[in-house]
């Protein structure tokens, strides 16, 4: 399954590899985020502001896919919903049209079908009978 943009579709499960401005992180977007923003404000404590922007722009950048992500959740639960109430609709109005349909049949043609499985119940009643 692939998006638009060719891109596989990213889950809350997906794992990163990430570059930081001194360090490698692996982890999801939740706890990249959690990881860099946590970074971010040790660095500040420690009075480094440029190391702390870094941080702090690393954890911006995964805190924008967890929202791309939460968005795309969203989109697939909304269409989830629609197809299902699709679903549902068809599967109320099927029933009735279907109904309608044997209806119209059965007066048409089951009048002579009828007739003929009654002539053919009566002879072989008959046939019994006689033997």
């Amino acid at each position: 399954m692939r998006h638009n943009n060719g891109q596989t579709p990213l889950n809350r499960n997906h794992v990163f590899d990430s570059n930081g401005p001194d360090l490698r992180v692996r982890g999801t977007a939740q706890q990249l985020f959690e990881k860099y923003l946590q970074l971010g404000r040790d660095a500040t404590g420690t009075g480094d502001r440029i190391l702390a922007e870094a941080y702090f722009q690393h954890a911006e950048h995964y805190f924008r896919i967890l929202n791309a992500m939460n968005q795309a959740a969203q989109q697939n639960q909304i269409e989830r919903q629609e197809r299902q109430a699709q679903r549902q609709r068809n599967w109320t109005e099927q029933p009735e049209e279907r109904r309608a349909s044997a209806r119209d049949g059965e007066e048409g043609e089951g009048e002579e079908d009828g007739e003929d499985d009654a002539e053919e119940e009566t002879a072989v009643a008959s046939e019994a009978s006689a033997d």
